[in-house]
């Protein structure tokens, strides 16, 4: 089974390296988001990495795919758009993806699935997230801010029975055997409203519940590893301190332009458990390709501007795409074991494979860090 592995690894890694080749070859049609400027990194795929042998579950990989757009998020996604999105990240050599019961209320597992079905499950790496159950419904849904949801209601649920429910749910819309990783979703201070209470108290739910639970389905093989997918770091430094989890999904937390609390703070005391991030939103949704929206609908910080503009002068001087920088810029610590942007488009996936494939000369970091526009202490690709 090792050697087959190893073998469809490779496979899958020479794959990605001739699809992203030719995309330096030839001009891009009009509009195209992909990386016209930078020099090919030489050998490997652009996004698989060595898993480490020993210690807590890491993906083997440097960049999957978010689900959230899949499922309707800041704009409606058809199930046509959706579909070319997977066969794209696929074909791309993206072998892991990041789905939630919450994105779109079930669609996003929905469209996943459909593609991830087609392939063995020892091929990819998958993780979606627990927390909130579905229950389908003829009448009114919740207010959500999804486009076109599914017909389904939701309540929060950090129970162990309602870890394991949601996660044999979650199997059962993606129409696959297995979750490689489970994150306990959006039990965090910002989301203090919807949970109808403190996050401290659904916190002591899920520490009396999903957490062993989650713990338990590990020890019995059936998911690899699990941890917190949450926007602010205090949910993952208490479960780090008072649980055993394996890996986090912290979004809207470090990236090229904001990382410095991260960095001093969060990241520290995770790696010192042996515990991996996996980057969420390491484009800021859209700020840091050029979009005029920062993360999930948050205003755009006054500081904001001024500084992704200097950031982008930089780029222009070294001939280097602001995309490219700041996903390379998110990989490059080593308590990180994966970034995951989420993409609506073919076209988008396909720019963010490439962009990991380009090699980002010296200069460029020592000039932002010489400019203090990233942290003197931040770890830069090699």
């Amino acid at each position: 089974m090792n050697s087959r592995r190893q073998f469809l690894s490779l496979a899958a890694a020479s794959a990605a390296v001739m699809a992203a080749s030719p995309l330096f070859a030839q001009s891009p049609a009009p509009g195209s988001v992909l990386p016209t400027r930078g020099t090919l990194r030489s050998g490997g795929s652009p996004v698989a990495r060595p898993q480490p042998t020993g210690g807590r579950y890491r993906p083997p990989t440097r960049m999957g795919l978010g689900g959230a757009p899949l499922g309707g998020s800041l704009a409606p996604t058809t199930r046509d758009a959706a579909q070319a999105t997977m066969a794209a990240a696929w074909a791309s050599g993206v072998r892991l993806f990041d789905t939630s019961p919450w994105y779109g209320l079930g669609l996003s597992e929905r469209r996943m699935g459909n593609e991830l079905h087609l392939h063995p499950a020892d091929q990819y790496t998958l993780s979606s997230k627990v927390g909130r159950l579905l229950t389908g419904t003829a009448g009114p849904l919740q207010k959500t801010n999804w486009h076109d949801p599914a017909p389904f209601r939701y309540r929060y649920d950090y129970s162990a029975d309602g870890a394991r429910r949601s996660v044999e749910d979650s199997l059962n819309r993606l129409g696959v055997s297995q979750l490689d990783i489970v994150f306990i979703h959006d039990l965090s201070p910002e989301n203090e409203k919807d949970l109808g209470m403190p996050w401290e108290q659904r916190f002591a739910e899920a520490l009396r519940g999903a957490m062993p639970e989650l713990s338990k389905m590990r020890e019995e093989g059936l998911i690899k590893g699990w941890g917190f997918g949450v926007n602010r770091p205090q949910p993952a430094l208490r479960a780090v301190a008072e649980s055993d989890p394996d890996i986090m999904l912290l979004a809207c937390q470090y990236s090229l332009l904001e990382h410095e609390t991260t960095l001093r703070d969060t990241f520290p005391k995770l790696a010192e458990k042996g515990v991996s991030v996996m980057v969420g939103s390491p484009l800021l949704a859209g700020y840091l390709t050029g979009r005029e929206r920062y993360l999930y609908g948050s205003p755009i910080p006054e500081w904001a501007p001024a500084k992704r503009a200097k950031i982008a002068a930089i780029c222009e001087r070294h001939g280097i795409d602001l995309r490219t920088a700041a996903l390379q810029f998110a990989d490059a610590p080593s308590v990180v074991s994966c970034i995951v942007p989420g993409a609506r488009t073919p076209e988008q996936v396909r720019a963010n494979v490439a962009s990991m494939s380009i090699a980002i000369p010296a200069d460029f970091w020592a000039e932002l860090k010489k400019e203090k526009l990233i942290s003197a202490d931040a770890e830069v690709p090699a």
